[in-house]
């Protein structure tokens, strides 16, 4: 084969292939029209019918009551009873240091291990009143104890809504979130009140009659 028939040849083979390939072959199996309707036509069609109904409108009534209930009712302190015996113990709010503390220039302040007393530096403004609002027992007694200390009194619900309570008592009323505050102080019973005395904090879980 003379190098000038070259070309040719591989044209011929190439347009042969093509044809091959585009070749009609026939109908394999029955075929039909795509009928499965648009998802989000679903979707808004099922939305519609909702509403049409009302359901849309209860669903949403449902979780914004629940979303209110959540806001004014937050979880209770789990681990907690009523304090049925005066128990009284004290707290030391003192911490070591984890880091140096330096200043802008990078000079040591504090080394780390330095132990610190908050106290020595801010006083306890007020005591710390922690009680369940759900207990008329405990909130009686709450009502007692900051007019024992002339209203000079934070309180502190660990059950309950505070909301509710702000309202009767007409005064800003606190929640401890999680417990945190009765977990670092170790208070089991409430009511419980926390005062200063010195460079402690003294607890008392004061039995409800």
């Amino acid at each position: 084969m003379r190098k000038s028939q070259l070309p040719a040849l591989l044209l011929a083979l190439a347009c042969w292939a093509g044809a091959a390939h585009s070749d009609n072959l026939g109908t394999i199996g029955p075929t039909y029209p795509v009928a499965e309707r648009n998802l989000l036509e679903v979707i808004m069609a099922r939305l519609r019918a909702k509403e049409a109904s009302g359901e849309l409108k209860r669903h949403e009534r449902e979780a914004r009551d629940r979303a209110t209930y959540a806001v004014n009712n937050p979880r209770p302190v789990d681990g907690l009873r009523r304090a049925e015996a005066a128990r009284t113990f004290y707290f030391d709010p003192s911490f070591a240091l984890q880091s140096n503390v330096i200043d802008s220039k990078g000079a040591v302040l504090f080394p780390a291990g330095t132990r610190k007393n908050p106290l020595e530096v801010v006083s306890l403004s007020k005591h710390l009143l922690f009680f369940d609002a759900r207990d008329p027992g405990q909130v009686n007694k709450a009502r007692e104890l900051i007019d024992r200390y002339q209203g000079k009194v934070k309180p502190i619900l660990v059950g309950g809504s505070y909301l509710d309570l702000m309202k009767r008592w007409n005064k800003p009323v606190f929640y401890d979130q999680e417990g945190a505050l009765v977990r670092k102080f170790g208070i089991a019973a409430v009511p419980a009140i926390v005062s200063q005395e010195g460079l402690r904090l003294r607890i008392d879980e004061v039995p409800v009659r």
